[in-house]
């Protein structure tokens, strides 16, 4: 399995059966599969979504906005339920080109990626429940 990382965004080879060992990046050295949400960048998010092969949910947040303030527990929640999901944060204000490249038009806005397309797309503050369905419903329950 590929996994990008989401630090530095180099490539990581990971052989399935080590998938739950907690690997790191060979390069920068940064956990690449740890079960807890990471924050990408207008410079990391477009090669993270390329070459991770695992399903990816996208919470477009900023840090101004009460419900996504709200959210951020809950999607944490949902990220440790959902170990085989990577889960992702792209800050709206400081990430512009990523929001507008996905035309992100209200926040809290959860996008799941796989194989970089877009899957679902759900807007408004959710508990750790609901985000767990939207993504099993999304992937058809292949977490």
């Amino acid at each position: 399995m590929l996994l990008a990382c989401p630090k530095c965004a180099a490539v990581n080879r990971v052989p399935d059966e080590r998938r739950d060992d907690n690997p790191v990046c060979g390069v920068c050295k940064t956990p690449i599969a740890a079960a807890a949400p990471f924050e990408l960048t207008d410079l990391t998010f477009d090669n993270y979504v390329k070459h991770t092969e695992q399903p990816i949910v996208v919470d477009f947040w900023a840090s101004w906005c009460g419900p996504c303030r709200m959210m951020a527990p809950q999607f944490e929640l949902a990220a440790k339920q959902l170990p085989h999901v990577r889960f992702a944060k792209v800050e709206t204000d400081s990430e512009p080109q990523t929001a507008a490249s996905h035309g992100i038009r209200s926040i809290p806005t959860l996008i799941v990626l796989s194989g970089g397309r877009e899957l679902a797309r759900q807007s408004g503050a959710a508990t750790a429940a609901d985000i767990v369905r939207f993504v099993e419903r999304a992937i058809g329950g292949k977490s």
